[in-house]
């Protein structure tokens, strides 16, 4: 039996002018993502071949591995939007948010309200990918008290939740918010996570999506999600990014 590839789009069907990448680490030296000004720029560049020019871009706020301050976060940001200016870059739009690791710090962090949004009151989080906080619900619950709506980064890749999907049920009761990493949908993070992800879009609880760029690599299999059996499933997603975040 013969079984026929699916045939490839290109990724500026999936990315017009109006979306947003509201998941990346494109900041210069501050996380596991781009290592200086010149990696920034050609990631940037990459990306902006497949149709993405809109960015909110995400470095990690995590403990004492990667305590970036508001300020930190703002310096370099400026940093990057001149560097793009000075390069002929005129189409390009980002600003800065961060990806918060929901532990002591953040905790910290938001009872000061110094938190960095997406937009709005929206703030990206995430878990570790070995066990949920202990007192995750209080957090969200703290969170929304603070008058901010929590979007969970990559629901799919908490392999803890895997075997009992009821758990993701109970997110979305507690008024979690969720981001598909696009890179889920190729074998990036494995089999589990994939078929994961497949699950949580076919039963409709994912809100946004996210490339969660960290190097070259992540836009090589990027491409991969080309497909238009892929676009028909997530294009609601895409087009949630432009109407809420931008």
């Amino acid at each position: 039996m013969f079984f026929l590839k699916e045939k490839s789009i290109p990724l500026t069907t999936f990315f017009n002018d109006s979306f947003i990448d509201i998941h990346s680490h494109l900041l210069p030296g501050i996380d596991d993502g781009a290592k200086n000004i010149e990696h920034t720029l050609a990631l940037i560049s990459k990306m902006r071949s497949y149709g993405i020019k809109n960015f909110i871009t995400t470095p990690h706020v995590l403990g004492d591995v990667y305590p970036n301050a508001s300020d930190k976060i703002k310096e370099k940001l400026t940093e990057v939007q001149v560097a793009l200016e000075q390069s002929g870059y005129n189409d390009i739009n980002i600003n800065a948010a961060a990806e918060y690791m929901m532990d002591e710090k953040f905790s910290e962090l938001l009872a000061n309200d110094d938190i960095l949004t997406l937009k709005d009151n929206f703030i990206l989080v995430e878990m570790s990918y070995f066990n949920a906080p202990y007192n995750l619900y209080d957090i969200l619950f703290e969170i929304q008290l603070k008058g901010y709506k929590p979007i969970l980064a990559h629901p799919e890749r908490y392999n803890f939740y895997h075997k009992d999907f009821q758990n993701f049920y109970k997110l979305k009761k507690a008024g979690c918010l969720f981001q598909l990493n696009l890179l889920s949908l190729t074998e990036q993070y494995g089999r589990g996570v994939q078929s994961t992800a497949e699950k949580l879009i076919k039963e409709g609880l994912y809100d946004f999506v996210g490339t969660d760029t960290h190097h070259e690599n992540h836009l090589r299999l990027l491409q991969k999600i080309g497909t238009k059996k892929n676009y028909k499933k997530i294009e609601y997603l895409l087009k949630n990014n432009s109407k809420f975040l931008s």
